[in-house]
C-alpha cells in the first residue's frame, strides 16, 4: 500500500522534539474513564508515542499493554521514561497497517488518541480494518476522536460522526459515546469518545 510521504515525518519530528501534540500526560478523557472502570486483557495502544497513555493503562492491574509507533524515536522515549517494575507494559516500532500475525486477533482493546487523526484521509477504511483484525472477537475499540481541529496545514484531519459510523460500522457495535467534560486546552467540545466492540 501507498502511504503518504507525511506519515514518514513523524521520525523527523521526535529526533528534533518537535512534538507540540505531546502534553507530557495521559489524555484527560482517558484518565476520567481508567478512574470509572478498568481496562483487563491485553491492549494496544496504537501511535503511542512517548507512552502516556500507555503508562497510565498499565498502572491497571491484570492488565498487559504493548504500545506501538512508527517512530523507533518516540518508542525509545516511551522506554525511558517507563519505569522498570513496570513489566506489563512493552513498546515496539511498527505500522500498524501491516501488525506482524503475532499481534493479529491478540488484544482485548486498541486504544486510540489522536493516531486516526493524523493520518491521510485516504487511509481510514485501512486503519477502521486494522482496529478490527488486531482484536479478539468481542475485543473493544477505545478511541477518542478529534472532530473539530483548528483550521489549518493538516495534521490533525478533521472527522464527521456521519464518517466514522460509515467506517466503524462494518466492523464494530457501538456501545458509548460521549463528548469528554475534561480536554487539554484548546480541545474542548472537539473531542468524541467512542467504545465499540469488534462484531
Amino acid at each position: 500500500m501507498d502511504y503518504d510521504p507525511r506519515e514518514l515525518e513523524w521520525q523527523r519530528r521526535y529526533e528534533a522534539n518537535d512534538t507540540p501534540w505531546d502534553k507530557g500526560v495521559p489524555c484527560p478523557a482517558l484518565a476520567d474513564f481508567l478512574r470509572e472502570q478498568s481496562m483487563t486483557g491485553r491492549v494496544l495502544v496504537v501511535g503511542c508515542g512517548r507512552g502516556h497513555d500507555a503508562r497510565a493503562i498499565a498502572a491497571q492491574a491484570n492488565t498487559s499493554v504493548v504500545g506501538l509507533d512508527l517512530s523507533p524515536t518516540a518508542v525509545a522515549q516511551a522506554q525511558a521514561r517507563t519505569p522498570p517494575e513496570m513489566a506489563n507494559l512493552t513498546f515496539i516500532a511498527g505500522n500498524f497497517f501491516e501488525l506482524p500475525a503475532d499481534l493479529l486477533g491478540a488484544f482485548d482493546w486498541v486504544v486510540e488518541h489522536t493516531c486516526f487523526c493524523a493520518i491521510d484521509p485516504r487511509h481510514r477504511p485501512d486503519y477502521a480494518a486494522g482496529a478490527a483484525s488486531a482484536l479478539r472477537t468481542g475485543g473493544k475499540f477505545f478511541a477518542i476522536f478529534y472532530l473539530d481541529p483548528e483550521r489549518g496545514c493538516p495534521p490533525p484531519f478533521p472527522v464527521s460522526r456521519e464518517e466514522l459510523a460509515a467506517l466503524f460500522d462494518p466492523h464494530f457495535t457501538l456501545l458509548h459515546e460521549w463528548v469528554p467534560k475534561n480536554s487539554f486546552p484548546g480541545r474542548e467540545q472537539r473531542e468524541l469518545v467512542r467504545i465499540l466492540q469488534k462484531r
